[in-house]
């Protein structure tokens, strides 16, 4: 097997890279891009812009919730199968939320469905394009190329979304993701599973319904909180109950020499721990401060969907500019440098989003911070990703891959969840300031995590 997973590899065509990469741009897109549209649907569907959170917010949660279970099922079923099945579901949710007559309809559609389209098919993008390019060189190349599109697909998704709104309909650019869908099946063509599905492989359903309610628990407490906070104490120290039960059961289950849904040795990688500490921040930075700056201009400066997306063209310009000097940063310093530098930027963008924004109404204020944001997050995303990946071998990629988009996604649900929770129970000058400030912290928490990385981790002594 491995001597055939090896010729693969050296064969693997150019082009099995270009779905792979749109796959993770219309993912993080579909994250962002709803952040342009709370007004215009709020209005169209009459709901509130706490309404249009918990749409997104699920969305993200589902994701993280069956990310880990996603992973785990390539191995039973095969890496394209599963991605193939994913978009599937992904585009059926995109046609449904396109046509939702309401609220619930574009939960379903929206959260629910794509939720779980991307749970099946970002697994695979992580697991083949490890697989597929042989070498860390080559690999991080993949992984620079893949993050890019999914940064860029997050912070574009603003801009994108609103010049959709404003030009057509909010409902279109639900049907602007079904045509990628569509696009990258159709690329799917050249993409070959480097390795045969095992049909005997074990799911460990109990332990994927551990988990994902105790992350459900989690994020549903966060939101609680500006409405009853027993209630939201209630359910976080639930969730964590339940993720010690999790925990406990995957443990107790790999003694007795079962297969757990993973495998607990992944977390006494402590570099890999470290990777993971960084990515979560990262994602939740990222959506966090995307919704908390899309949210504040349409509600309370009173932007439409077209300029709040065109302001956060900064940020996407930003991401662009860092990523096509990822690869060559990459060679040149080592990991830890590029996400420390990465998470030190991104900070001092959040201060000057805070410091420019309440002292003056010009919209282009937002610009210079969301700029270096963007500039921030460019440089980190890619060394990120390939710390934790290249900290196991293939039999794990199933695994870690999963447990990586699981922790990002869970960033980015939590990001959307503490930012519009302060947003949404006070729109004003001072609950912006105030999501922007529990973002810089986490920010800087992620830099004090980043520097306990070691300081040889370049992209060619990964292992």
């Amino acid at each position: 097997m491995a001597d055939r997973s090896e010729a693969v590899r050296t064969a693997a065509p150019r082009g099995v890279l270009i779905p792979l990469a749109l796959a993770q741009f219309i993912c993080s897109f579909a994250g962002s891009n709803m952040n342009v549209m709370i007004n215009d649907i709020s209005v169209d569907l009459n709901t509130t812009a706490q309404g249009v959170q918990i749409v997104i917010t699920t969305f993200l949660l589902v994701m993280a919730a069956l990310m880990i279970p996603g992973g785990k099922l390539t191995e039973r079923y095969g890496r394209k199968s599963c991605f193939m099945a994913g978009l599937i579901v992904y585009g059926i949710g995109a046609l449904l939320s396109a046509v939702a007559p309401g609220l619930g309809v574009l939960l379903l559609g929206n959260s629910i469905l794509e939720g779980i389209g991307t749970a099946l098919l970002i697994p695979p993008v992580y697991i083949l394009a490890t697989q597929l390019f042989a070498g860390t060189t080559a690999r991080a190349r993949a992984f620079g190329v893949i993050m890019a599109m999914g940064g860029i697909g997050a912070a574009a998704g603003p801009l994108i979304g609103g010049l959709i709104t404003s030009a057509i309909s909010w409902r279109a650019a639900f049907v602007f993701q079904a045509l990628i869908i569509a696009i990258i099946i159709v690329s799917c063509r050249r993409l070959r599973d480097p390795e045969p599905p095992d049909p005997t492989a074990r799911l460990d359903k109990f332990g994927a319904a551990l988990s994902a309610l105790g992350l459900v628990l989690l994020v549903l407490g966060i939101l609680a909180v500006d409405d009853d906070l027993r209630l939201a104490a209630g359910l976080l120290l639930a969730g964590a109950a339940v993720l010690f039960w999790f925990f406990h059961t995957i443990r107790a289950e790999e003694r007795a020499g079962k297969q757990p849904l993973i495998s607990p040795s992944l977390f006494d990688n402590r570099v890999s721990n470290l990777g993971l500490i960084t990515q979560n921040i990262q994602w939740l930075v990222l959506m966090g401060t995307s919704f908390t700056v899309a949210t504040y201009l349409q509600v309370v400066r009173g932007y439409d969907a077209i300029e709040t997306g065109v302001i956060f063209t900064a940020a996407t310009v930003g991401l662009l500019i860092s990523s096509l000097g990822a690869a060559r940063l990459a060679r040149r310093r080592a990991q830890r440098t590029l996400i420390m530098a990465g998470f030190a930027a991104t900070s001092v963008g959040i201060v000057i989003l805070i410091t420019l924004a309440n002292r003056t109404i010009d919209p282009w204020a937002f610009a210079p911070g969301l700029l270096l944001i963007g500039l921030g997050l460019g440089v980190m995303l890619t060394p990120s990703v390939n710390v934790v990946q290249s900290s196991f071998d293939d039999a794990h990629q199933a695994e870690i891959s999963g447990l990586s988009r699981s922790v990002s996604n869970l960033g980015s649900s939590l990001g959307t969840a503490v930012a519009g929770t302060i947003l949404v129970a006070d729109l004003t000058g001072h609950a912006y300031a105030a999501a922007m400030i529990v973002l810089a912290v986490a920010s800087l928490g992620g830099f004090a995590a980043a520097t306990l990385l070691p300081r040889a981790a370049t992209v060619d002594s990964a292992v």
